[in-house]
């Protein structure tokens, strides 16, 4: 399995080498990497005290950050060496100043992972939720460097639990501690004979409350809002804004649209203007003489959607007809009532908050304009819902603090 997990790499790598020629975020990723060791051996003093924290993306980074910011607040002589895998996470973060080293994570070779383990020689190594390689946990393990995984989620059905999973569970054997982030994630692990499993929650909730309490203000859109009732429509790719598009036509006359897409280079924000067929503004355009006018506001830059969802008084959360919803959370930190497309059983905290009748699912427009319907013009609904949401996220929050408490143990355990 080694031979396999190995050549597998190696051709997933090859694969982004070839479509670096032509695709962008492919070209990001190789020309990234390219100097990663250099710039370590110059930069990075193997000698001081540091724990290193990696994320997959930038969704990850956000369960990290709060973890990031307590830990060195708590512990303000250790550096914080910070990795990601994808461009996404990295090009938004890679000038974060929670952090001082940010580097994309070389790839997981046996050489690769013995030269960046050797360069840094981290205290601690800490992985947001996944992204589990084998021989950077090898290596680490190898190296006496402890391990911790947080805001983790297991499902039956995944690799590790099947009958060939014996392999993939030898990887986790590696992590000195594992937080999950509910109950049947810790039994499932437990079932596997691992007794090294914390429940912790999900850091998220953390991060966006943190979010919600120092709100930003945007007085064009709360000019663009005019107190009519607003939907924002976060992440959202072409298959979500088909949907919204059929409800813009049928409620222009009595609602505002904010709509924010997943990717927003200047083709795919061109395509979605001509696609609009009402009055429709460019936020990076808008000013106060035209923003009154628009009954609808394409956000077309990256950043600001978490805070924007303030200005909701229902939120659509993009991915739900493809791979899988977008952060539902950062409209719920707003107590904001969200709708979202039917893939959504991966993500904890949409299970329980459609349970709980607080987030909807939708497969068609008529269903959308139907829960429009039910919240808004049915006297007290929307706001019993928000009651709700604020119960359940303020139930959530303190993740961020027992997973620190953790880290610290761990670090003291090893001095």
């Amino acid at each position: 399995m080694n031979v396999l997990y190995n050549l597998a790499i190696f051709l997933y790598t090859l694969s982004v080498r070839m479509a670096a020629i032509w695709n962008n975020k492919a070209r990001k990723w190789v020309d990234g990497r390219k100097t990663v060791f250099d710039e370590l051996k110059s930069k990075v003093n193997s000698n001081e005290k540091k724990v290193w924290f990696h994320c997959a993306s930038l969704g990850e980074f956000e369960q990290a950050r709060p973890v990031i910011e307590l830990f060195k607040h708590r512990n303000p002589t250790f550096k914080i060496l910070l990795t990601f895998f994808s461009p996404s996470g990295y090009e938004v973060r890679k000038n974060y100043t929670g952090a001082d080293y940010i580097f994309y994570l070389p790839v997981d070779t046996a050489a690769n992972a013995r030269q960046f383990v050797e360069l840094v020689n981290p205290s601690l190594a800490v992985f947001a939720k996944y992204d589990f390689w084998f021989n950077y946990l090898q290596m680490l393990h190898k190296s006496k460097i402890p391990v911790v995984v947080f805001s983790a989620v297991f499902r039956k059905e995944q690799y590790f639990f099947q009958e060939y999973g014996e392999w993939f569970l030898k990887i986790l054997s590696k992590i000195d501690v594992i937080c999950v982030q509910d109950e049947e994630s810790r039994k499932l692990l437990r079932k596997a004979k691992f007794n090294n499993v914390m429940l912790c929650g999900d850091t998220r909730f953390d991060r966006v409350m943190q979010i919600a309490g120092q709100p930003a203000d945007f007085p064009l859109i709360e000019r663009f809002k005019n107190d009519k009732i607003t939907i924002v429509a976060g992440s959202t790719w072409p298959d979500d804004e088909r949907i919204i598009i059929e409800l813009i036509k049928k409620r222009k006359d009595t609602m505002k649209f904010i709509i924010a897409p997943h990717e927003t280079d200047e083709k795919r924000i061109a395509e979605l203007m001509e696609q609009i067929p009402v009055e429709a503004l460019r936020f990076s355009q808008a000013n106060e003489h035209n923003i009154s006018d628009a009954v609808v506001l394409v956000i077309d830059s990256i950043g600001i959607l978490s805070q924007v969802y303030r200005y909701a008084d229902v939120a659509y959360v993009g991915g739900g007809f493809g791979k899988g919803i977008h952060n539902i959370l950062e409209p719920a930190a707003f107590s904001v009532p969200v709708i979202i497309g039917p893939n959504y059983k991966k993500f904890n905290e949409a299970v329980e908050m459609v349970n709980l009748s607080m987030a909807f699912t939708i497969d068609k427009f008529r269903q959308m304009n139907n829960k429009i319907t039910d919240l808004f013009f049915i006297k007290g609904s929307d706001a019993a819902v928000k009651r709700r949401i604020a119960e359940y996220m303020k139930s959530k929050k303190g993740a961020t603090q027992q997973v620190v408490e953790g880290l610290e143990k761990l670090i003291n355990a090893t001095k």
